[in-house]
Parts: structure tokens; C-alpha cells; sequence
């Protein structure tokens, strides 16, 4: 069973940066494609970012481009999320997915999440 742990969510204001980091068991993290979702307050969960099975390609959701990397480290089994320039709008609990590398990549989830990490960005 795919199995996910995040970690890394914060207080954080306006501007700053901050890096989600997602550990991986129970698979192979070159066989699966991976993904970062989020819920904001009273919002549907939805996508953030995906790394495929191959670690080339990336996929982000608009309202994240140029300000949010996804990357991967094999030897680690884990997946981070480096989020730069947060706004307001990035408050959520942001969670890791898998399960279904063809959804992912399509930007919708696979069968197992994570826990969740809160990220709240005030001022």
C-alpha cells in the first residue's frame, strides 16, 4: 500500500517561502507518479503540483506556475513542494497523493493521502 507522511507546513507571511516535504513508503517512487493537493477553507480540495513516474515532467496548476517547484529525491523517498512568493490564497492543508500515476498527471487524485499539512500564510 502507497503510504504518505507531509511535513513541513507553517505560519508564514505574505512573500516568504516555504518547503512541503512528503515522504513515501510501501512503492517504488520511480514506478508511481506523485502529487500535491490542497483544501482551503471552505473550498474543494484541489490540484497543486505532479511529478510523473519518470521524474521529466511536471505539471502545476495556474495559479502556481513560476512560483511553486515539485522535485523528487529517489534515494531519500521523498517529494518536496518549494513554494515561493505566497499569497493569502495559499492557505490550505496541502496533501501528497498516489496511486494512479495516470489521474495524477492528469491532475486529479489517486487512490491514497497523506495526513495533510497546514500552510497559513497572514500577515
Amino acid at each position: 500500500q502507497l503510504q504518505f507522511v507531509e511535513s513541513g507546513g507553517a505560519l508564514v507571511e505574505p512573500g516568504e517561502s516555504l518547503t512541503l516535504s512528503c515522504t513515501t513508503s510501501g512503492f517504488k517512487l520511480d514506478y508511481y507518479s506523485v502529487g500535491w493537493f490542497r483544501r482551503a477553507p471552505g473550498k474543494d480540495r484541489e490540484f497543486v503540483a505532479a511529478i510523473d513516474w519518470r521524474g521529466i515532467n511536471t505539471y502545476y496548476e495556474d495559479s502556481v506556475k513560476g512560483r511553486f517547484t515539485i522535485s523528487r529525491d529517489i534515494a531519500k523517498n521523498t517529494v518536496d513542494l518549494q513554494m515561493n512568493a505566497l499569497n493569502l490564497e495559499d492557505t490550505a492543508v496541502y496533501y501528497c497523493n498516489g496511486g494512479g500515476s495516470t489521474r495524477i498527471t492528469a491532475r486529479k487524485p489517486g487512490e491514497y493521502w497523506g495526513q495533510g499539512t497546514q500552510v497559513t500564510v497572514s500577515s
